[in-house]
């Protein structure tokens, strides 16, 4: 990643990556410091952070860590203090895990989200970004997905996104905080665990297709996502940091590539990169999975000047590297 994401001088500036020890706000927080940041602090509790993903970051004299939670409000003051710019990466992710688990999901997604606004206003924050997700879509079935058309919610998990989005609009309303907001679409790439219970799809797929492990596709394998590699949710988080545009304050982007391919597509395209006729068992839908999911990008493109720059072969090709080298 060089610094094709942005033009602005950041060598006199402050960030604050939370959840920067994850698969995404590890991404953010190397392109910062890469690119010459002053100052990269990253707040992370090490649940769903790693720290072989903070190793990259060590070599820089920037880079600064606290450990600490977001449901902490005294932590996410301290994390906030003397920072000029925000990305919120912290959060439980997991459609089913959060069907189990929906007290511990609010407190995070919701309550820890809450803190982070609140220490960004008490510390004169100048750009607040965070992640949303495309599941706030919920089944509302429109295709491609526009930002101000959402259904309800399928899982625990879109309500807590769909409250941060509430959340946000009040806290820019309210406190004058410029805050911008992302819909990921299935964000794939190098450092996502395959290893967890609700691991992702994608190292999921390679681990078991190198390992022999069983891999299980959920339903028919027909449901379609919008797999968007890390490299473009990097891009637009360092775009909504430091833009200048008024008209781009205050609102939710999609952030995909605008193309969707099925999970049997996404399975037999890592067979063939891994020259492997393994196969896959099927099983019953998941509850909570939205059935097909395309995004209209416009919008970012338009007020952020977002340009995906990976598509999802070639990201995939990327990604499955990464993993071959992990587990051959």
């Amino acid at each position: 990643m060089s610094n094709e994401f942005h033009t602005k001088d950041i060598s006199k500036q402050n960030f604050l990556v939370t959840g920067g020890a994850g698969f995404i706000g590890s991404h953010i927080a190397e392109y910062l410091l890469k690119n010459g940041a002053l100052k990269v602090r990253v707040l992370d509790n090490l649940v769903n952070g790693f720290e072989k993903n903070l190793a990259a970051l060590q070599q820089f004299s920037g880079f600064e860590f606290i450990e600490g939670d977001i449901r902490n409000a005294d932590t996410c003051q301290q994390a906030c203090n003397g920072i000029d710019y925000v990305s919120h990466q912290a959060a439980l992710g997991s459609v089913p895990r959060s069907i189990k688990e929906p007290v511990y999901f609010n407190e995070v997604n919701v309550g820890g989200f809450v803190n982070m606004l609140k220490a960004a206003v008490d510390n004169k924050i100048k750009q607040f970004v965070y992640a949303s997700s495309s599941s706030v879509y919920g089944d509302e079935p429109t295709l491609p997905k526009i930002e101000n058309r959402i259904g309800n919610c399928l899982s625990p998990y879109a309500a807590t996104k769909k409250a941060n989005e509430l959340y946000a609009q009040v806290f820019a309303d309210v406190y004058g905080l410029k805050v911008l907001g992302f819909r990921y679409f299935n964000i794939f790439g190098q450092r996502q665990d395959p290893d967890g219970a609700y691991a992702a799809v994608i190292p999921l797929f390679v681990k078991g297709i190198i390992k022999q492990l069983p891999v299980y596709i959920n339903g028919d394998g027909e449901q379609t996502r919008d797999f968007t590699f890390v490299d473009n949710a990097v891009q637009v988080n360092i775009k909504g940091m430091l833009t200048d545009n008024e008209a781009a304050y205050n609102k939710i982007y999609n952030v995909a590539v605008g193309e969707n391919f099925s999970v049997n597509y996404l399975y037999n395209t890592c067979k063939e990169y891994l020259d492997s006729n393994f196969e896959a068992t099927y099983r019953e839908p998941r509850a909570g999975d939205i059935r097909n999911s395309l995004a209209d990008i416009s919008l970012a493109k338009d007020l952020l000047g977002y340009q995906p720059t990976k598509n999802f072969e070639d990201g995939l090709a990327e990604t499955i590297e990464f993993f071959k080298k992990l587990y051959s």
